[in-house]
């Protein structure tokens, strides 16, 4: 598909179009009650050195839930619909939170740590990272590195989202990779 569009190159992702493995770690945890029988095949990990990890986990997974929950209610109310249209489809599903971590002292400008993808779900939700790296492109597929401001959160569309309103909500590209914005970033954090 990108191929077709004749990208400029400020505007092309980083990821090569052939995937290649991801330089992140990933920690799955499940967020929510889910029913009885309800197949997971993600277990929960955590990390070595995180005493309070499930504390936190929990703790900020329901905040994030809470928040995609709202946000799914305005949508409804936005879209001329009943309030829980999209949130009664929620109720017991797989949400995860899912802290990525990645070496960025290992690692060096052009590493690919989530390669250019939207997202299956219906939606995810973001906090502010401590370094830059996310890049979303717009309709008119220009690229454009998120910024997101102190106490605030990103909510990105996922394909979910796109099938269950027959396309009036578009799921969002994305990528994250090491730039030049990251490394300055931590070339500041080493000083």
């Amino acid at each position: 598909m990108l191929g077709r569009l004749n990208l400029a190159p400020e505007d092309t992702p980083v990821s090569p179009l052939e995937p290649v493995l991801d330089a992140k770690w990933r920690f799955m945890w499940k967020i929510g009650e889910r029913p009885e029988g309800a197949s997971d095949d993600f277990p929960a990990v955590i990390p070595n050195g995180y005493p309070d990890w499930e504390n936190k986990m929990n703790t900020w997974g329901e905040k994030l839930l809470t928040a995609v929950f709202t946000v799914a209610e305005m949508a409804a109310v936005g879209m001329g619909v009943e309030k829980s249209t999209f949130t009664s489809r929620m109720v017991g599903g797989a949400h995860l939170l899912a802290p990525t971590g990645s070496d960025l002292i290992k690692n060096d400008i052009g590493t690919v740590f989530a390669g250019f993808h939207y997202d299956i779900s219906f939606m995810t939700i973001h906090g502010k990272s401590r370094y830059p790296g996310l890049y979303v492109w717009t309709r008119d597929w220009k690229k454009k590195a998120v910024k997101i401001p102190t106490g605030c959160l990103l909510i990105q569309s996922g394909t979910s989202f796109e099938h269950i309103t027959g396309g009036y909500v578009l799921s969002g590209f994305h990528e994250v990779v090491y730039s030049d914005a990251t490394k300055q970033a931590v070339r500041q954090r080493q000083v």
